[in-house]
């Protein structure tokens, strides 16, 4: 895990790049640009230097962030990857705007269990491969041995086990529950508590958006940026009409050429004739 300040730097750089975009100018010249306004302290100056020397030579940002493995986790490198694939299922604003969230979570005392479930939405909710998501989840710090090798067991289980069922088997409140009907403890590491147990056993056979949006609710874990609406252009309707006024008259030519041609007299009118005697009226 990295410094708090780091992780401070991070969430502004992500999130102001991801405000910049719509200025259209490179992102090695934003880069540049943002540079100035960080720590001079932080690490993060120097990754960006990295970032935008690859920028300028390969046009991409998830090898260099694989090469500085030691300073971006390999989930920050994943969202980017995929943010930059020729059809991308994510767009690179909204990767940046994740990966700013993310890093402002990390910065406010997260945990692994808030972790998780941030990350696990995120690659939900966009979409993207659940088995390279989750590989990639598996190589963050803030998991230790236990959480890794969930993370490798739930590649294989997520699609076919309810998931709000793989969280409840892996709670405290599935353990006090063995204990209130006599059964034996379940000899697996307990990986989240008492309440995510609860609203994961509350819903069981849902949709896992409502899991999110539950947890989200009652323990305040972070939201995951959604896509943006692209709102209706004012203009728009209007702009219809015009066409359609366009092609009705194109139809009429059309008509008229087929019944023997187009009498371009009825198009045509002379200009009103002007003698140079006629003087002006007030």
């Amino acid at each position: 895990m990295l410094p708090q300040e780091e992780y401070i730097e991070q969430a502004y750089t992500f999130q102001t790049l991801a405000d910049r975009l719509s200025l259209n100018l490179p992102v090695q010249e934003l880069m540049t640009d943002l540079k100035q306004e960080l720590l001079s302290s932080s690490k993060l100056l120097i990754a960006l230097d990295f970032l935008i020397g690859e920028l300028k030579f390969h046009g991409r940002m998830a090898p260099a962030m694989t090469r500085l493995s030691h300073y971006f986790a390999p989930f920050q490198t994943f969202i980017i990857e995929c943010s930059e694939m020729d059809l991308p299922p994510i767009e690179f604003s909204l990767a940046l705007s994740v990966l700013a969230k993310e890093a402002k979570y990390r910065g406010e005392n997260a945990t692994p269990q808030g972790v998780f479930f941030y990350q696990f939405e995120a690659i939900a909710r966009n979409r993207l491969p659940y088995r390279k998501g989750l590989t990639a989840m598996a190589g963050d710090p803030i998991f230790d041995e236990d959480w890794r090798a969930w993370l490798d067991h739930l590649k294989k289980e997520v699609g076919f086990i309810d998931f709000a069922e793989l969280i409840y088997l892996r709670s405290e409140h599935y353990q006090t529950n063995l204990e209130r009907y006599g059964h034996d403890p379940d000899p697996v590491p307990v990986l989240f508590g008492e309440k995510e147990g609860r609203i994961a056993f509350a819903n069981r056979k849902r949709d896992p958006i409502f899991l999110f949006a539950a947890l989200e609710r009652h323990i305040q874990y972070p939201t995951v940026p959604r896509r943006k609406k692209v709102a209706d252009d004012a203009d728009q309707v209007p702009l219809l009409m015009r066409r359609v006024e366009q092609l009705e008259s194109r139809l009429r030519f059309l008509e008229e050429e087929n019944r023997g041609g187009i009498d371009f007299q009825k198009l045509y009118q002379p200009p009103p004739s002007v003698s140079l005697d006629d003087e002006p009226k007030d």
